[in-house]
């Protein structure tokens, strides 16, 4: 609940805050979420021994509290608009009581964003083809340790695993914001994000291949590459695609239905392994 308060709020001011600049600011800014995929899998592992599972949830919930630091110091947005005073506010209309929730309902699917969806081809198809992506797109990160280890790598090898993708991204990250915010690029991005969505799903065809440290560190630089300009683009098509005012909202209802699939994709995948499992048992 507070990270869908915060992640909103900050990507959405990111877009107000930089117009020319904004693939390479969404690239430095997207750059804490590579630390973090670097550092947590070692980081957590030490602490679990260290001080248990509950000690280890303690150090997480204090880095977490610091997302209210990092909102209190964000600026507000500059408009030029003057502020509305109650002396010129207009008069409250008279509505009847049958039309009240009619009014909360429009109100609520303007707000959802559901007239760009019936409107505006480009974000219907970005939101189905985003939702369909995030099915296969955490998978990774959630079993690509378990499943070094059930091939007898070690632990600690197989977490080092998730670092390196976090860290190929520190560096890859900018240097993608540069390349994707020139302006001879500025007209192929759709298909720039398209392409890396391809090599994400085309990349997860490594793993089947061997369970070794070279190939998964090869599997895990090029799961880099497809990472980082998924995560640089997949707010800068946006941006592009429905009017910043708007924004919000858009924002709002991929964020939801990327939700529920995210929700559903772990459990489905392991239903797949564990149905795969019985037939070889058999």
């Amino acid at each position: 609940l507070g990270m869908s308060f915060s992640f909103q709020g900050c990507v959405t001011a990111l877009g107000l805050y930089f117009v020319r600049r904004r693939p390479l600011a969404n690239a430095l800014a997207s750059i804490g979420i590579s630390i973090g995929v670097t550092l947590w899998p070692l980081l957590a592992r030490y602490l679990l021994e260290e001080l248990g599972w509950r000690g280890a949830f303690l150090v997480f919930g204090g880095a977490f509290l610091h997302c209210c630091i990092c909102g209190a110091i964000m600026r507000p947005v500059a408009t030029s608009e003057a502020p509305e005073t109650r002396d010129h506010l207009p008069p409250l209309p008279k509505t009847p009581s049958h039309g009240c929730l009619a009014t909360c309902g429009s109100t609520l699917l303007y707000h959802l964003a559901c007239d760009i969806l019936r409107h505006n081809l480009g974000y219907c198809v970005y939101t189905v083809g985003v939702t369909v992506m995030v099915v296969g797109y955490s998978l990774p990160h959630i079993f690509l340790v378990p499943y070094a280890m059930r091939y007898g790598m070690e632990e600690y090898w197989a977490a080092l695993l998730m670092s390196i993708v976090g860290f190929c991204n520190i560096f890859l990250r900018p240097i993608a914001g540069l390349l994707v915010g020139r302006k001879c690029l500025a007209d192929y991005r759709k298909y720039l994000f398209s392409l890396a969505i391809l090599l994400n799903g085309l990349t997860n065809l490594i793993c089947p291949v061997s369970a070794e440290f070279r190939v998964l560190v090869g599997y895990c630089l090029v799961y880099s590459v497809s990472m980082c300009g998924i995560g640089i683009l997949l707010f800068q098509v946006l941006m592009d695609i429905v009017p910043m005012d708007r924004f919000p909202s858009a924002l709002g209802l991929v964020s939801v239905l990327c939700s529920l699939t995210s929700l559903l994709s772990p459990p489905l995948a392991g239903e797949i392994l564990g149905e795969r499992a019985d037939r070889w048992a058999r």
